[in-house]
Order: C-alpha cells, then sequence, then structure tokens
C-alpha cells in the first residue's frame, strides 16, 4: 500500500520534483516588518493577505481589532506589485519563469468584499494580465456553484476535505486545509506510520485533480518543513520568512 501511494505521488505532475522559495507560502504576510518585501526578495511563490470591507475600502488586518492601523490592500501590495510589474516586463520577479500567486483571506462578507476587490484590480490591468501573477479566494468564499460567475482573473482556494463539481474544479487553483484535521504531528517527532498514509493518499487524491496542496495550522520549522515536503505538500506554509528562504538552499529533495 505504502507502494502504491508513493507511486502515484511521484507520477502527478501538480507536484514539485524540486523544493525552491516558490514553493513557499507567507502565511499572514501583513504581520511582517515588511509586508511584501520580505517575501518579494525571497521569491515566495504566494503570499497571503487577509482583508476587511470596511466603508468601501479594503483593509488588511487578521482581526477587527486591528483595523485601527487603517493597513489598504491598495497600499500593502497592489502598488509595490504594480512597482515589481513595471519593472519585470509585467512579471513579478526579474526571472519570468518565476510565478506569484496572491492568496487574499475574505474576513468580510464574501459576494460585497470580493466584488470591492474585482472592481479595485480592474483599476491596474496589470495585475490581472500578467502570465505569472493569480489572485486566489480564500477565507469567506461564494458558494462553490458560482465560483465561475466571477472573472477569469478570480481563482479559488479550494477546501481539501470538500468534495467540488467539474465545473467549480475549473475555478479552483489549490486545495488547502487545516493539519490538525488530519493529524496532532507537532513536528518534532516522527509523523506516524498511520498518519503518514492518510495524509499521502489525501495529498495524492488532490493531485490526481491536478491541484497542488497547503495545509496551514501546521507545524513551522526546518524538521517539519521537511517532513511535509516528503509527503509531497506543494506549498510550505511559513510566518518564518528568512529562516525558510535561507533553508532552502540546503534542500535536496526530490519527489
Amino acid at each position: 500500500l505504502v507502494s502504491i501511494v508513493l507511486l502515484s505521488v511521484l507520477s502527478l505532475p501538480a507536484q514539485p520534483l524540486h523544493y525552491s522559495t516558490q514553493n513557499a507560502h507567507s502565511h499572514n504576510d501583513y504581520e511582517q516588518a515588511h509586508p511584501f518585501q520580505t517575501a518579494w526578495h525571497a521569491s515566495f511563490g504566494s503570499i497571503e493577505a487577509d482583508i476587511f470591507l470596511v466603508n468601501g475600502k479594503l483593509l488588511v488586518a487578521h482581526s477587527k481589532s486591528e483595523l485601527a492601523r487603517n493597513q489598504s490592500l491598495e497600499d500593502l501590495y497592489l502598488k509595490p506589485l504594480l512597482q515589481a510589474l513595471k519593472e519585470n516586463r509585467n512579471f513579478p520577479y526579474a526571472d519570468t519563469t518565476l510565478r506569484l500567486q496572491m492568496l487574499i483571506d475574505v474576513k468580510t462578507d464574501s459576494a460585497k468584499t470580493l466584488g470591492a476587490l474585482v472592481s479595485l484590480l480592474k483599476k491596474y490591468p496589470a495585475l490581472i494580465h500578467s502570465p505569472k501573477l493569480k489572485w486566489v479566494i480564500s477565507g469567506n468564499r461564494p458558494a462553490a456553484e458560482d465560483f465561475d460567475k466571477y472573472p477569469d482573473f478570480i481563482w479559488f482556494d479550494g477546501e481539501l476535505h470538500k468534495a467540488y463539481s467539474e465545473k467549480a474544479l475549473g475555478r479552483i487553483l489549490m486545495l488547502s486545509d487545516n493539519l490538525t484535521r488530519y493529524t496532532q504531528w507537532k513536528g518534532r517527532n516522527a509523523l506516524s506510520e498511520k498518519d503518514s498514509l492518510l495524509l499521502k493518499q489525501i495529498i495524492s487524491e488532490a493531485h490526481q485533480l491536478q491541484k497542488p496542496v497547503r495545509f496551514w495550522d501546521a507545524p513551522d520549522f526546518k524538521e517539519a518543513w521537511e517532513t511535509l515536503m516528503h509527503l509531497g505538500v506543494d506549498y510550505i506554509n511559513t510566518d518564518h520568512i528568512e529562516a525558510l528562504a535561507m533553508d532552502s538552499g540546503q534542500w535536496t529533495i526530490d519527489n
């Protein structure tokens, strides 16, 4: 059974053959000392921002108590992204083979907040026409059957434990879930054989759908990152951008 699961994971294109910071996800990036910039300089493949719609303005915060900071999505992320695209011939990075997905976690009403985001992005055509930049919606999402009602530059973060129609899957860019739904592993010790087999099976099923996988609420340090890579997780969730970027130079994992 282990061999079958491993072979099925190895054969699927959604899983990276080599890991780099392109497989890194900057979790709650706006809480970093330098939002966007630190992850961008490390060439992260995925950057997350939580948004609230407040009086018609999209503010970045993790909770309502942080809204007083009045940090706008436009100032923290859209403007620096526009500058990067301008400098790199409409690519997010100077290396035009590198991609970037902006994971937008919606904290307020899904329809109203997503409508405001679509309107804001349309003000900046470069942000929706870059071939290597994707906008992915997480958090409060519309019903899956309504995904296709949004412009084609809007993608969705599916939930790994849910089943989706073929139509909805066509608008889902990746599948995410809380790791604690599947295991109580804390990262310091070896993952149990039972939990390892379960996770490999779940990840393999996602890869059969051609969807990359991310787990949140996962242990966040070197040994845990490497275990997740061996399992075939495509995006490594981290709050420790510089540590992961430094460690990535030592990764020799081939799956």
